[in-house]
C-alpha cells in the first residue's frame, strides 16, 4: 500500500486567544483545518505557533514554533528562514501556504491562498514593512506556486489583472459559515440576552473593522438621514474594534447629532455574535472592498435582511438576497435603510432569500474542493506536469 502524502498547512496567523485577530485570516484557517476530513491517502501536519491548538483540532501532527509569529518581523523569519528547513524535517510532500507568502527556497509542489489585495488598494492601512513583503509575497507566488486559491471571483480578477496570474493556475474556493450562525429558535432566550446586554429592540447592525474601506462614515450619515426622513426608532450598532482614521465617524455623528442613537459595542467574540446578528432588524454593509465579506454572509444566514454595496466580492456573497447600491451613492444607501427598515413585505422577502442564500456557502464544501485540489496538484507534480518555478 502507497504511504499518504504528507500535507503541510503554515498556519501561523491562526489565533484562538478570542480577541480581534481571531476574525479575517484566523477564521478561515481555522474552519477550514476543522473542516478537513481524514483520508488514508493524505496526512497533514500543522505549522503554527497558537499553543491552544490541540484543544481544537484533532487532524493531523502540529509542528509548534517558539516563535512570536502573531508578529509580522517573526513570522516573516519563519516563513522564510525556518519553514525550508521544517518542511523538510517534517518530510512533507505539498506546502498549503494559507496566508499569501511562500519561503524562496522550496523543491515541493505548493500553493497559496490569496484573500484580497487590500495592502495595494488600501496602503494606507498596512504598515510599510507589511504591505511590502505582501506584494512581493504575492508576486512570487503568482510567479512560483504550483496553484492559486481565491476566495472569490473577485480576487481572481484581481489577481490576473495586476499580477498576470494564469487563469488555469487560480481556483476560486468560496469561504463557508459557521452553523452557530442560523435564524433565533429560542426567542425567550434571545430576549434575555438583548435585556442583560441592553441592546435596543430596534437595531440597525454594522460588523467590522472600524476605517475607511469599511465606509462606516458614510454609513452613520445615511442612517441619520434614513432616521430623519422615516422617523425610524432604531439605533445603530457598530461592532468593530477601531482602526485608522475612526475620528471621521466620530465627527460624522457629532455633526449630523445621533451621538444618542450609535452604540460602539467594540470587538465581540464569535460565540455571542449571532445573537447580535438575529437581533437586528437590519444588517448594512457599505463596504468599498472586499476579499469575500463574511459579515453579510453571516447575517443573511441568521435570516436578518441584508443592506450592501455592489462593489467588489459582495454581489458573489448575497446573489440576489440583499438590497445592493453603489457605495459611494449616499442617497440611494438613506433610501435602502428606509425601505428595508419599512417594508415588511421586501423585509421577509429578503430573510428569505438571505438564508437560501446563506446556504450555498459551506465549509464543508470549501475543505472538500481544497483537498481535491491538493491531490490535483500532487498527480501534476509526480507526472512532472507542473507550472511552478522553483
Amino acid at each position: 500500500m502507497n504511504s499518504p502524502h504528507r500535507i503541510g498547512l503554515n498556519a501561523h496567523l491562526l489565533n484562538l486567544a478570542g480577541n480581534y485577530r481571531s476574525a479575517g485570516i484566523s477564521w478561515y484557517i481555522y474552519h477550514l483545518i476543522r473542516h478537513l476530513e481524514p483520508a488514508s491517502d493524505l496526512q497533514y501536519t500543522l505549522f503554527l505557533s497558537e499553543p491552544h491548538a490541540r484543544e481544537h483540532f484533532i487532524l493531523g501532527a502540529l509542528a509548534l514554533s517558539r516563535l512570536p509569529t502573531h508578529k509580522p518581523i517573526a513570522r516573516i523569519f519563519w516563513e522564510q528562514i525556518i519553514q525550508p528547513l521544517a518542511l523538510r524535517r517534517e518530510r512533507i510532500d505539498l506546502l498549503h501556504a494559507l496566508a499569501f507568502a511562500g519561503p524562496k527556497i522550496i523543491t515541493i509542489p505548493w500553493i497559496a491562498t490569496i484573500y484580497d489585495l487590500s495592502f495595494m488598494r488600501y496602503p494606507q492601512s498596512f504598515n510599510t514593512l507589511n504591505r511590502l513583503y505582501l506584494t512581493w509575497a504575492v508576486r512570487e507566488s503568482v510567479r512560483r506556486a504550483n496553484h492559486l486559491i481565491a476566495i472569490s471571483e473577485w480576487t481572481k480578477r484581481d489577481l490576473i489583472a495586476r499580477f498576470g496570474a494564469p487563469p488555469e493556475r487560480v481556483s476560486v474556493i468560496y469561504c463557508g459559515k459557521d452553523a452557530a450562525f442560523a435564524p433565533a429558535t429560542d426567542r425567550a432566550a434571545l430576549a434575555a440576552w438583548r435585556s442583560a446586554r441592553g441592546v435596543p429592540e430596534k437595531m440597525i447592525l454594522f460588523v467590522g473593522t472600524i476605517e475607511p474601506r469599511k465606509n462606516v462614515a458614510r454609513l452613520a450619515r445615511a442612517f441619520a438621514r434614513a432616521k430623519r426622513a422615516a422617523r425610524l426608532p432604531h439605533k445603530l450598532a457598530l461592532i468593530g474594534a477601531r482602526g485608522w482614521k475612526y475620528a471621521e465617524i466620530d465627527a460624522v455623528i457629532a455633526q449630523e447629532e445621533i451621538a444618542h442613537d450609535v452604540i460602539f459595542a467594540g470587538y465581540v467574540p464569535p460565540d455571542e455574535l449571532p445573537c447580535w446578528y438575529q437581533a437586528a432588524d437590519l444588517f448594512v454593509y457599505p463596504s468599498l472592498y472586499e476579499g469575500f465579506g463574511m459579515p453579510p454572509l453571516e447575517a443573511m444566514a441568521c435570516g436578518t435582511p441584508v443592506v450592501t454595496s455592489n462593489a467588489s466580492s459582495l454581489p458573489e456573497v448575497v446573489g440576489d438576497a440583499a438590497l445592493q447600491v453603489a457605495p459611494e451613492d449616499e442617497a440611494a444607501l438613506t433610501d435602502a435603510i428606509v425601505r428595508a427598515a419599512t417594508e415588511r413585505a421586501l423585509r421577509e422577502q429578503m430573510s428569505a432569500r438571505g438564508l437560501a442564500q446563506a446556504a450555498k456557502f459551506s465549509w464543508t464544501r470549501a475543505a472538500r474542493e481544497t483537498t481535491t485540489l491538493y491531490r490535483t496538484v500532487i498527480a501534476e507534480s509526480l507526472r512532472g506536469d507542473t507550472h511552478a518555478t522553483q
